[in-house]
């Protein structure tokens, strides 16, 4: 029997405890994950004619507290959750990359150019190259392989799906050519990296580091280059309450809208650059207000808003931390609301200003706060200008929130969601 037929047995009796830790004990989900995991597997040797195969997950991840704030090295709360990219590769022996994507046309990387081009921006090659170039600089070994892959990180979710993808090729330079000797933050780094340097877009850490690490955890970036991440125990399951993430469209990646969402940090960095610092963790609020009648003309007020924004939010971590501690679940879902009317009014990433007849997320708050005002809470999710929104719902909710919801954004729109504990792995099966 050929290891490619091995595993494909194992998962089809299903003889491994990893997919119950990744997917949960509902035996229908996991019937429908294993059939997942054999039909990438046959298509990955159908394409690449390989059977020394390994089998890769990634997660997406929710933002829970601390919104655009990594960037300015603030402090945020992120969780992994249960829906992931997988894949399947190996090595090819050669100088060549090769993956394809369910959904999206096959691509490959020339490992004998690993420079930025300006032509390559916003796109998965550009991703690759930029992750292979950064293992080279920290002298890690690098080497061609082949890839199957397929999604089920929405794309513009707000869950993070280009992370996913980035640690998930990070998982796997790691795991089949450095014996998983780079750990987590790191690979969370260097794809980082990547996105800043190659594919163009000026993100911070917390995406990557949530789906690299797994689990709920608190990152304080103020160290950029040596985050803080801890863990933290805390059983959702417990509150009688559902993470339901809702896919409200929107968002467009357009010139405009690109520079839309980039100016966000450079806003926030121009404000504290007025007061002589670099990013905003390194001033307080009383500085920001004592200086705002001199700055106004050289920031603009928006600016300075967003600055108002960085500084409770970044506040706010620290305290839905300690009510998660102190298991006081009342106090962590009223700063839940509080981070996203923040957001809202200050940090105003809810809608960009090029389409605003399109409000998709500031319908999506409005019929929230409808159903769940008293019970519950809600707030955008993730960058903003469009993707989604999180709502934490009491079970005797679920029904209306996801009915009212789905009837205007369309059925399956709402992902009920539970955080997990794994990051970017490789599955041992």
């Amino acid at each position: 029997m050929s290891k490619i037929e091995g595993i494909i047995k194992k998962i089809n009796t299903g003889n491994n405890s990893i997919f119950t830790e990744l997917y949960g004990t509902n035996q229908t989900v996991l019937n429908e994950q294993f059939q997942r995991y054999s039909t990438l597997i046959n298509e990955f040797q159908n394409t690449f004619k390989s059977n020394n195969i390994e089998l890769f997950s990634s997660p997406g991840r929710t933002e829970i507290g601390g919104n655009h704030t990594d960037h300015n090295h603030g402090r945020v709360l992120a969780a992994a959750v249960n829906l992931d990219n997988i894949a399947v590769a190996a090595k090819n022996n050669s100088n060549f990359i090769h993956i394809k994507s369910t959904g999206y046309p096959a691509f490959k990387v020339d490992m004998s150019d690993l420079t930025p081009k300006k032509e390559e921006q916003y796109t998965s090659e550009a991703l690759v190259k930029g992750i292979v170039a950064r293992f080279k600089e920290l002298g890690f070994e690098v080497g061609g392989f082949d890839m199957c892959n397929e999604s089920r990180v929405p794309k513009g979710s707000g869950l993070s799906s280009s992370a996913s993808f980035e640690v998930l090729i990070g998982a796997v330079i790691n795991h089949l050519f450095n014996c998983g000797r780079m750990d987590a933050v790191e690979n969370a780094k260097v794809g980082q990296w990547a996105e800043n340097n190659f594919f163009g877009k000026p993100c911070g850490l917390m995406d990557q580091t949530a789906c690299s690490v797994g689990g709920l955890i608190t990152i304080d970036f103020e160290n950029p280059l040596n985050p803080l991440v801890k863990a933290i125990e805390f059983d959702f399951l417990s509150t009688g309450y559902s993470l339901v993430i809702t896919d409200v469209g929107g968002g467009h990646d357009d010139a405009a809208s690109q520079e839309e969402y980039a100016s966000l940090p450079v806003e926030m960095k121009k404000v504290a650059s007025q007061l002589g610092a670099k990013v905003l963790r390194e001033v307080t609020l009383e500085q920001i207000i004592e200086k705002i009648p001199e700055m106004r003309e050289q920031t603009g007020d928006r600016a300075i808003l967003r600055a108002i924004h960085f500084q409770g939010d970044n506040k706010r971590v620290v305290q839905q931390v300690d009510a998660l501690k102190n298991n006081n679940f009342d106090a962590f879902l009223k700063m839940v609301i509080e981070s996203g009317q923040s957001s809202y009014m200050y940090n105003q990433n809810i809608y960009d200003i090029t389409h605003k007849d399109e409000q998709v997320v500031s319908l999506a708050l409005a019929l929230s706060e409808l159903v769940l005002k008293g019970k519950g809470a809600w707030r955008v999710h993730g960058g903003g200008f469009g993707g989604t929104i999180q709502a934490f719902v009491p079970d005797n909710l679920i029904e209306k929130y996801v009915s009212t919801l789905e009837h205007v954004y369309g059925k399956g729109s709402c992902h009920k969601l539970f955080i997990r504990n794994k990051g970017a792995i490789k599955l041992d099966i």
